[in-house]
């Protein structure tokens, strides 16, 4: 499955590519926000998730986001390239785009995957349930060890940071840091390797 996702992201443009993203990120809030008409008793209840009075997604959220950009910067130094290959996706996705079209799409993909997987699945089935469904959707890794271990760890604690800080903007600000910075280096690379 691995190897024919990658042939059929090559023969995409990245203009497709990119739509998808959008399109992907875009039913992931309709999700979100269908689920939580069922699962939340009123627009006050799913409102009290989010806190921007919270010192803590300056603080927790950076040092996180920190924390893990380290620890990737040093698994793809130490590990083979082939073991952090995604199959060209997130290249395709970010190397050509500007840093600020980079800034959007990272604020869109953080924004809407935190709120159904923490605001919304998260709170109503619980911290495993949630990972286990976005470890699944990120089925581009379900092949590649290093990064379905990655991803299924980064859920789970991001998920633990939600538990104990009960704060969406902590998770969505980490897990914003992490992609943008991820994002920048891949068109650091890309405009260095040209």
């Amino acid at each position: 499955m691995g190897r024919r996702q990658a042939d059929i992201i090559k023969h995409l443009p990245d203009k497709e590519i990119v739509f998808h993203l959008y399109l992907t990120q875009g039913i992931l809030l309709v999700v979100s926000f269908v689920l939580g008409f069922f699962f939340f008793d009123n627009w006050s209840s799913f409102t009290k998730l989010w806190n921007w009075k919270d010192w803590n997604i300056l603080f927790i959220g950076s040092a996180f986001a920190l924390v893990v950009v380290i620890v990737d910067f040093l698994l793809m130094k130490w590990l083979p390239e082939a073991m952090y290959d995604d199959g060209g996706i997130n290249e395709r996705i970010f190397q050509k785009r500007s840093i600020p079209h980079i800034f959007i799409l990272c604020l869109l993909i953080s924004f809407s995957e935190e709120i159904l997987f923490r605001g919304v699945i998260q709170t109503q089935f619980g911290l495993f349930i949630a990972s286990l469904i976005f470890a699944v959707l990120h089925v581009r890794y379900l092949y590649k060890w290093v990064l379905l271990t990655s991803v299924v760890l980064l859920s789970f604690l991001l998920g633990y940071i939600y538990e104990l800080y009960q704060n969406l903007w902590i998770t969505v600000y980490a897990h914003f840091w992490i992609d943008f910075i991820f994002a920048v280096k891949i068109r650091t690379d890309y405009l260095r390797s040209l």
